[in-house]
């Protein structure tokens, strides 16, 4: 019989308490458990491989703001153009087994930037990497989603469902954005596709920088709108307007008519994305003319091109808040009428659900402050 502080000192050192007197079974009890563990935490690594976060070059800044609120470190890559300005791509650590998201808003150059992040997608897909998903701020090419009645017979493409395609065979396994200008850009996708929402943001900022939003009236600067306008109207519980308009063609606005009773309220227009700027400027003028007290733009997606900064700055309102899905720093410099609500968080605490394999349906309809 072997002696019994032997195996006292046994059972000591093992993970699992041994049952059984016999040193020899004691041991083949220790090695099965220790199997069965590992067994246990190589599922779990299948199902939940490590994750990595990398920054396509249209939008650093909330990249690291993404990764910061994560708690992680920022993937490292190296994007450079060649002479004749073919986009290079450098993936500067392994990502084999890993769950990968490249942020790469669709903003800036948006062809380089588009290519950059297909290229940056192919990459990590072709280095073994587990799962692939593009997080896209800004989806770009949204508004060419149809052929609208003045160009049915014209020959028009879809743009939208041509990117959809691009980023499908560049190997994307999920894609994560932010108010799209036509929900039914995610039917484009084969993929799974998550369409955040600006509006429990849009909704914090109302309550906290407007004091007199209970007399306030939500207005939409278009038809296309309505349904943004009247879900933050009811949550708000307050009444909402709608604005015709009418275009000679794209950019242009020919006409617009009102449909409501702004008097002596606060007008709070709402848009999911404003480029020159024209509608919200032509719609803030009437908002006055037919008896507003105050006019506020909020808007998910500030392009801002062209003409757009000295409009606004020629304009009646108060403030024109957008978020930072597209860089915001060089507008808000030129307009001081120009404010940001970040949103980082929101797509932050997406990508955690995403990555524990969580429900993402929170963040519809709240901040995760």
């Amino acid at each position: 019989m072997p002696d019994k502080k032997c195996i006292e000192n046994e059972q000591n050192d093992c993970v699992m308490p041994v049952r059984s007197a016999n040193p020899i079974r004691a041991r083949s009890l220790i090695r099965d458990n220790l199997e069965k563990q590992a067994g246990c935490l190589n599922l779990i690594h299948s199902r939940m491989p490590n994750i990595k976060v990398f920054s396509g070059t249209s939008h650093p800044d909330l990249a690291q703001r993404i990764v910061d609120r994560l708690g992680i470190d920022l993937g490292k890559v190296v994007t450079k153009k060649f002479s004749n300005l073919e986009t290079c791509v450098e993936i500067g650590e392994s990502v084999r087994g890993e769950d990968v998201y490249i942020v790469q808003s669709g903003s800036g150059e948006i062809n380089d930037n588009l290519m950059e992040l297909l290229i940056m997608i192919n990459a990590c897909k072709i280095a073994s990497a587990s799962r692939v998903t593009a997080v896209i701020p800004c989806f770009p090419y949204a508004r060419q989603d149809k052929k609208d009645k003045a160009n049915a017979q014209s020959r028009a493409p879809i743009s939208a469902k041509l990117v959809a395609n691009m980023l499908s065979v560049a190997g994307a396994d999920h894609i994560i954005t932010m108010d799209l200008h036509a929900s039914q850009i995610q039917g484009f996708f084969d993929i799974p596709v998550d369409n955040l929402y600006a509006e429990p943001a849009v909704l914090k900022w109302i309550k906290e920088n407007i004091p007199e939003w209970k007399n306030s009236i939500i207005v939409s600067p278009d038809a296309g709108g309505a349904k943004r306008v009247t879900s933050i109207a009811d949550r708000l519980n307050v009444e909402f307007a709608l604005i015709h308009k009418e275009r000679k063609k794209a950019n242009e606005v020919a006409s617009m008519v009102l449909v409501g009773d702004v008097k002596d309220k606060i007008a709070i227009l709402v848009d999911d994305m404003a480029d020159t700027c024209g509608t919200i400027v032509h719609a803030a003028d009437r908002l006055v003319e037919a008896g507003a007290t105050k006019v506020y733009a909020i808007l998910t997606h500030g392009i801002f091109s062209g003409p757009a900064i000295s409009r606004i700055n020629n304009a009646c309102f108060e403030a024109v808040v957008v978020t930072n899905t597209i860089p915001q720093d060089g507008h808000m410099r030129d307009c001081p009428k120009i404010q940001c609500i970040d949103v980082s968080m929101m797509f932050a605490e997406a990508v955690r659900r995403t990555h524990n394999g969580e429900s993402v349906s929170y963040l519809f309809s709240n901040v995760p402050y």
